[in-house]
């Protein structure tokens, strides 16, 4: 072999080489080995029961909620709520606590003072139409009114919607709200009262004209009203919603 011509060495030599080195786990140190799988699942038993077993048996309170509460010790509230000496409110009271935020739905229209609109919507405070017979008042909220209307000496020619989706006691509460407000006094009309009116109007699906709810100005609607301000019409005199 002469030595001084080139060499030609397979390097495929080292490369497997390499790869045996590889594929040889490393040594480990002594002290190092890794801990056996067995161990780390016996641990992790041993804490989750050892931790149940001394949060139930020690002072600490254990599962207690009473016991370990962070209120516990606390001193008691010395300022109790006494729910008998509350003041109760009589069915008119709460009719006009009720009434006033119904009449939330038409206020848009009448104003929050009841006052109306000059020229389009009447007045409500002062009206002779909310002073006369609770039938006319319901018959009008069940079914609207249309037309030409005269209000106060004012003439108004608009059309009001039906509120007929409201309930029977929010119908009640709102006629008696209006026609204890602002000025108004009348009496109240219960939720037992407004039935009867739905019932009776079944066949007149379109609003009232005035000339139609002339015969009602001055009918109401019967009835037993619950003794108080509201069963005589002269209640004291309501707030304007705010």
């Amino acid at each position: 072999m002469n030595e001084n011509q080139p060499q030609n060495y397979d390097s495929t030599d080292l490369d497997r080489l390499h790869s045996a080195v590889k594929r040889e786990n490393p040594d480990v140190q002594p002290g190092r080995e890794p801990m056996p799988i067995w161990v780390f699942v016996a641990s992790w038993i041993v804490m989750i029961f050892g931790g149940g077993y001394i949060g139930a048996n020690t002072l600490v309170g254990g599962f207690d909620f009473n016991k370990s509460s962070p209120f516990a010790g606390m001193p008691d509230d010395i300022r109790p709520i006494d729910k008998g000496s509350m003041v109760q409110l009589d069915p008119f009271q709460q009719a006009m606590k009720k009434g006033a935020t119904v009449y939330n739905n038409c206020q848009g229209c009448h104003q929050a003072t009841g006052v109306g609109q000059p020229g389009l919507i009447p007045p409500l405070a002062g009206s002779e139409w909310v002073a006369g017979g609770t039938e006319r008042s319901a018959r009008i909220v069940l079914r609207g009114l249309m037309g030409p209307v005269t209000v106060k000496g004012a003439n108004f020619n608009n059309v009001m919607p039906t509120q007929a989706h409201l309930s029977d006691a929010e119908l009640a509460c709102v006629l008696t709200y209006v026609r204890n407000s602002w000025g108004n006094q009348g009496t109240m009309v219960t939720k037992e009262m407004i039935p009867k009116i739905r019932k009776d109007i079944e066949n007149h699906p379109t609003p009232w004209t005035a000339a139609e709810l002339e015969a009602y100005k001055d009918r109401n609607i019967s009835g037993e009203i619950p003794a108080g301000p509201g069963a005589t019409g002269t209640p004291p005199p309501a707030p304007a919603p705010k």
